[in-house]
């Protein structure tokens, strides 16, 4: 599996941290399949671009938790969306702006869509890993209902109903 054991735990973490205002940490969360870099690196060759010489993604999240958060989704939905992106099934999507992997597979969001999850990757700042920049659940025509207070942060006995 490309994903870590402790990496559900360690995605969960940053993006408490900052829904409260603090400043997340690089960590390591997986691996890219021998199957997915090589296909990564021959996009990238194509497109006269670098290519990633580690296996191994890294994660801060500022960028997926400004965008996610946005459209209304819980901290539950972006994991999801996570787990199905970089799943070993999924396969390189990749242009000159964005390199990402895409799962096949349609996956039901709870809101009444079959999505494709992608995950983008920043491929520079954190040579030689690739550093999992962003997910979109493609197909979401049907976004959650936005709360006021984000339902990822909340105290015991809070009624978030």
């Amino acid at each position: 599996m490309p994903l870590y054991p402790d990496a559900e735990g360690k995605v969960r973490a940053n993006l408490r941290t900052l829904e409260s205002g603090g400043r997340a940490m690089l960590v390591a969360i997986g691996t890219f399949t021998e199957r997915q870099l090589d296909d990564i690196n021959a996009v990238r060759r194509g497109l006269r671009l670098h290519e990633i010489k580690s296996r191994e993604i890294v994660f801060i999240g500022r960028h997926l938790h400004a965008s996610r958060a946005k459209d209304g989704y819980t901290l539950d939905d972006i994991w999801m969306q996570i787990e199905a992106a970089l799943s070993s099934a999924s396969v390189v999507f990749a242009n000159p702006k964005m390199t990402a992997l895409e799962n096949p597979q349609g996956r039901a969001d709870g809101y009444g869509n079959t999505v494709h999850d992608r995950a983008i990757f920043e491929c520079t700042q954190r040579k030689p890993r690739a550093e999992l920049f962003s997910v979109i659940p493609k197909g979401d025509g049907q976004k959650p209902i936005t709360k006021k207070a984000h339902p990822w942060v909340s105290l015991p006995g809070d009624d978030l109903g």
